[in-house]
């Protein structure tokens, strides 16, 4: 397995883009985004990482965007006897996901957490953007490049994680509209997922003008998936958007087991190139 070290990548430059190769053929995977609260459940009277990690397993995503993701924490470890000592994306990547990235956003006394993008294929590079804006909350967007077998541009996966607070997300989407545009090549097939906190359901305007992404509930069905709470969802947290690429059957995974491992639901796609 090869980690990463958080916000560390390496220094190879994007490349330009070459446009599309003609011998490039249909390619389709699967994605998976869920908020994983630190691995706790609700209220964190029990920690479930190792349940979590199965239910993770059982979904068979090629790419899982994950947030809420620790890194470390000092006090855990010693008040939970099944509390894991290697950092919890490592943890849940086990020998699934052979290539993993993490992005530490926000970091305190005992310990820090952030961003993962765990990955069946290649992690070429990595950046963890810090997009705080002020006060405590600390928020990041994790942006991978996955090289994918016979595939001439590498797919762009982006995991997110907004702000609480409209005037916060509203500049934050503006920041990922900026990186989709400036930093990845324009033919280049792009994946962003996580947690938006956008109860307003603001970010599908914002992203189709600034970055032409596109969010696969709402292509599919018309509206985003409700989401949060798990148990039962009425709020449309959670997103997975696209461009260049064609999204398939969406779906909210269901109740059970989710229901009691996390306070969202995570949702899940079948991405074609």
């Amino acid at each position: 397995m090869k980690p990463f070290i958080p916000d560390a990548a390496p220094a190879a430059a994007l490349p330009a883009d070459p446009g599309q190769a003609d011998g490039d053929s249909p390619f389709s995977f699967k994605v998976l985004t869920v908020n994983i609260h630190k691995g706790f459940t609700f209220f964190n009277r029990k920690f479930i990482l190792s349940e979590l990690r199965d239910a993770v397993r059982s979904v068979g995503a090629d790419v899982v965007f994950l947030q809420e993701v620790t890194g470390s924490h000092l006090k855990h470890a010693a008040k939970f006897d099944n509390y894991t000592d290697e950092p919890h994306y490592e943890f849940l990547a086990d020998s699934i996901w052979p290539q993993f990235a993490y992005g530490r956003n926000a970091v305190y006394t005992n310990g820090h957490h952030g961003n993962a993008v765990l990955s069946k294929f290649p992690i070429a590079r990595f950046q963890n953007h810090d997009i705080s804006i002020s006060g405590p909350e600390r928020r990041g967007m994790l942006h991978c490049e996955l090289q994918v077998p016979g595939r001439s541009q590498h797919i762009h996966a982006i995991c997110v994680h907004l702000s609480l607070m409209e005037t916060h997300r509203t500049q934050q989407l503006n920041m990922l509209s900026d990186l989709v545009r400036r930093e990845i090549p324009a033919r280049a097939p792009v994946v962003v997922a996580g947690d938006f906190n956008d109860w307003r359901r603001r970010a599908h305007a914002q992203l189709a003008r600034g970055a032409n992404l596109r969010e696969v509930f709402v292509q599919a069905n018309g509206q985003a998936a409700r989401s949060f709470p798990a148990r039962m969802p009425f709020l449309q947290l959670d997103r997975i958007y696209v461009r260049g690429a064609a999204s398939h059957s969406p779906i909210v995974l269901p109740g059970q087991p989710w229901s009691h491992l996390s306070d969202h639901a995570p949702l899940a796609a079948q991405i074609s190139l």
